[in-house]
């Protein structure tokens, strides 16, 4: 059997496979994140750690797994964060997560030195503070005695697997998810890393996906409750893992939109898909040799989370889902809308200043209507993302739904009304993560193929777009775009204010 571990943003999931990918079993061990006013967003490495150990050792005992049978393990994680190491391996302060955007002048000094195309053109990205470039940049600038012991850098999955093999390298999805990545060259950009003032010797090696990195250690074994034997393969992004955990391993397979704390829509491609105006950008997928464009939004979920908590009564115990039941059926807004940038934008927006906001609030506005405008903020916002991707060439005429966010009836009928295409949901929903890492687990030790992934998630509902609904959708779409036009040089300007 299999273990994956998937390093999300709140929490580990550890999950048992059979040798084809199959779900078993999953366990989750939770920990913090540190937010904080002026963009601050941070993680322990050590919590992630803790918590692969804890995940691993309930999930043996809780499914009566004896250890030997164990023969592989293989890592999902976070992207685009910064992991900040000494020369003994280990972190020197607390990981900068990939909802960070203290790096607004660091990504400035990037942008003029390479100028923001040419950027795009080498990275398949946009320059952006998100970036894990830009956020190792910031440390270097802020804290002085702090980047005295930096020796290497990588990102959350890179640093779980240094703990499991001994050795620090990442794989092609995490390494284009860094802004110092040529998607053409395959290596680290040297006309990044001088722009940068970086030195090469701080990142990684480059291995693919479904590379073995090595065995566990001795001490690795100990700690989870494994043996020596268990090889341990390299895995990649959460992004593209999800891909291929929504069965995603082709063009032909559609598209995708996971619904977890951050929100995109991704799908397969032979080549990097480059938008003329820079909104999306495009990982390098962990099938080898292949692409996945993405539209990437700061708070998807989030938003959703963030809502439920500030109306619920207890909020360490808020109920969403029945919070997003209220809000369904017929309930119009009434002019309301949601801006959903609680933690700045990426796609489509690309602009970090932006923030939250409820643009049209009445008086006779309720709960129900301040949810269901959150709701559709998030959905004005992908669909966005999805005209972004057919001005670029790319056909999207249906899309399959991921993450915590799609077991809600309510969202995808909305989602499917305001994009005007069918939105499915499919059996496996929070596990598409943890179901990806375990199929890249599988044909990195010559278990099975990447195909498989089809077989192992089948579709469950199917929401159809009303289209009366869909013509008001698109007229409030509109709407929408034109509040956060307005509001963006307010946003902007409070930003420098402080």
């Amino acid at each position: 059997m299999i273990i994956a571990h998937d390093l999300g943003t709140t929490g580990n999931k550890a999950s048992l496979h059979a040798d084809d990918g199959r779900p078993l079993a999953a366990v989750t061990v939770p920990y913090p994140a540190h937010f904080a006013a002026g963009g601050v967003a941070e993680q322990d490495p050590h919590d992630w750690w803790n918590a692969v150990a804890q995940a691993t050792r309930e999930l043996l005992a809780r499914t009566e797994t004896p250890a030997h049978a164990v023969t592989g393990l293989v890592v999902s994680g976070q992207m685009m964060g910064a992991v900040l190491l000494d020369a003994d391996g280990m972190p020197v302060r607390p990981a900068i997560i990939w909802a960070d955007t203290r790096a607004t002048e660091q990504h400035r000094e990037l942008e003029l030195a390479l100028g923001a195309e040419r950027a795009y053109g080498i990275l398949g990205h946009r320059l952006n503070p998100t970036y894990s470039v830009e956020k190792v940049m910031w440390v270097r600038d802020n804290e002085p005695d702090t980047w005295a012991r930096v020796r290497r850098c990588c990102v959350a999955k890179d640093y779980i697997v240094l703990r499991l093999t001994g050795r620090l390298a990442t794989d092609r999805s995490d390494a284009s998810g860094t802004n110092a990545y040529d998607q053409l060259a395959g290596d680290w950009s040297d006309d990044v890393l001088t722009a940068a003032r970086l030195d090469r010797s701080l990142f990684p090696e480059i291995l693919e996906s479904t590379a073995i990195a090595g065995p566990l250690t001795a001490d690795a074994a100990a700690t989870l409750g494994l043996h020596t034997g268990v090889r341990v393969v390299m895995g990649g992004g959460d992004g593209p893992l999800a891909a291929v955990g929504s069965g995603i391993v082709a063009p032909e397979d559609g598209a995708y939109v996971s619904l977890g704390t951050s929100s995109w829509i991704s799908f397969a491609s032979t080549e990097p898909l480059h938008d003329p105006k820079l909104r999306t950008f495009t990982f390098n997928n962990v099938v080898p040799g292949s692409f996945v464009p993405t539209a990437t939004m700061q708070a998807g979920g989030a938003s959703l989370q963030w809502i439920t908590e500030a109306l619920s009564p207890d909020p360490a115990r808020p109920d969403t889902a029945a919070l997003t039941a209220d809000a369904g059926g017929d309930l119009d807004t009434d002019g309301l809308y949601f801006l959903p940038y609680l933690l700045g934008e990426r796609a489509p927006l690309w602009d970090p200043a932006a923030r939250g906001a409820f643009v049209g609030i009445g008086r006779h506005h309720t709960r129900n209507h301040l949810t269901r405008a959150v709701l559709e903020g998030v959905a004005f916002n992908l669909l966005t993302c999805i005209q972004a991707f057919r001005e670029s060439g790319a056909s999207i005429d249906r899309i399959d739904a991921v993450g915590g966010g799609a077991q809600s009836d309510v969202w995808l009928g909305i989602l499917a009304d305001v994009w005007g295409i069918p939105v499915r949901r499919r059996t496996i929903v929070e596990e598409a993560n943890s179901l990806g890492a375990a199929v890249t687990g599988s044909v990195g030790l010559g278990l099975t193929d990447f195909g498989a992934a089809r077989a192992l998630s089948e579709v469950t509902a199917e929401f159809t777009p009303d289209p009366g609904a869909h013509d008001t959708y698109v007229k409030r779409h509109t709407r929408f775009s034109e509040a956060y036009t307005a509001l963006a040089p307010w946003f902007g300007a409070a930003t420098e204010a402080g």
